[in-house]
């Protein structure tokens, strides 16, 4: 008996592929699908949340508290957010950190108290994390990021930053634009003021710690140590405050809490009172006296010197 093999194209739309662009015809130009330009709002629609969710929470989780060990502070200091949005929910707000390694943002996803965890989006890197469209995608799913030019100044990642909020999500970015290279802090860069204005929403300002022995910039296998977590209270933006001054107190709340997370909270209130806080950027020095003065600031100064023999 002779059995018809089903084809499995039957059905389909002709043509199967876009056709050629004929001989004297100007071609148009291609879609770009990758960096800037990728495409992410698929991420957020109902059955990627619940992927994402399950992704996060089966997987990201386990890892990252086996490899982190985190603790984490202050999430009681965002309980004044949580019933004034609109009827009542959560506000949307947007959570700016400090960046020393690739685990901030799985650390940070896992940290993030509810009702935020689980509509919380991040504003990536295009160059890095949608450099080709599998990374894309698997950022985009994952992580629920979407690409942020960090090179220039791009009105469409200002604008689905805008839409992402205004959707009612709220946003994790790292205003420093990069990962430190030497685990001291680079100056903030206004996008998250610019949006806080723009938007009309809060920021909540979080300083991690530890991230950077785990996994700093360069080193391709993590370190398991210990990290700390410290969410500081939300700033508000002033009407008529310009962008810069808005940057400027989001940098300094970051400082201060790293203040808090290396001393206890009533010295760090008492500098950041007398308008005395460490700077998160270290001494303007050469490489290795700025290692030195992290290994002071951390208490953690290697007193393995060699010295001669006492006759």
């Amino acid at each position: 008996m002779n059995r018809r093999i089903p084809n499995p194209l039957r059905g389909l739309p002709f043509p199967y592929r876009a056709p050629t662009t004929p001989l004297g015809v100007e071609p148009r130009p291609r879609t770009k699908r990758t960096g800037g330009d990728f495409p992410t709002d698929w991420s957020r629609r109902p059955t990627a949340k619940v992927a994402r969710t399950a992704v996060r929470e089966m997987l990201i989780r386990p890892m990252v508290s086996g490899i982190a060990m985190p603790t984490r502070k202050g999430a009681d200091r965002l309980l004044p957010l949580r019933h004034a949005g609109p009827d009542g929910h959560s506000q949307p707000v947007i959570f700016a950190a400090n960046h020393h390694s690739h685990l901030d943002t799985p650390l940070l996803l896992t940290s993030i108290p509810e009702p935020w965890r689980h509509k919380v989006v991040v504003g990536a890197a295009a160059d890095y994390f949608f450099r080709t469209q599998i990374t894309g995608a698997l950022s985009a799913l994952a992580l629920g990021a979407f690409p942020i030019e960090r090179t220039k100044v791009g009105r469409r990642s200002a604008d689905l930053a805008a839409e992402v909020i205004d959707d009612g999500h709220s946003l994790l970015i790292f205003p420093e634009g990069g990962r430190s290279p030497d685990g001291w802090g680079q100056p903030f860069r206004g996008g998250a003021a610019y949006l806080a204005l723009r938007c009309d929403v809060p920021v909540v300002p979080v300083h991690v710690q530890g991230t950077g022995r785990i996994l700093p910039k360069g080193r391709s296998r993590p370190k398991r140590a210990a990290t700390t977590v410290t969410f500081g209270d939300p700033i508000h933006p002033i009407e008529g405050e310009r962008s810069q001054r808005l940057n400027e107190r989001i940098e300094k709340a970051v400082a201060e809490l790293g203040d808090e997370t290396r001393t206890d909270w009533y010295q760090a209130r008492k500098r950041a009172h007398a308008d005395a806080s460490p700077t998160m950027h270290g001494p303007q020095a050469g490489a290795w006296r700025r290692v030195w003065a992290i290994d002071d600031r951390d208490g953690k100064r290697r007193r393995s010197r060699r010295s001669w023999p006492q006759v």
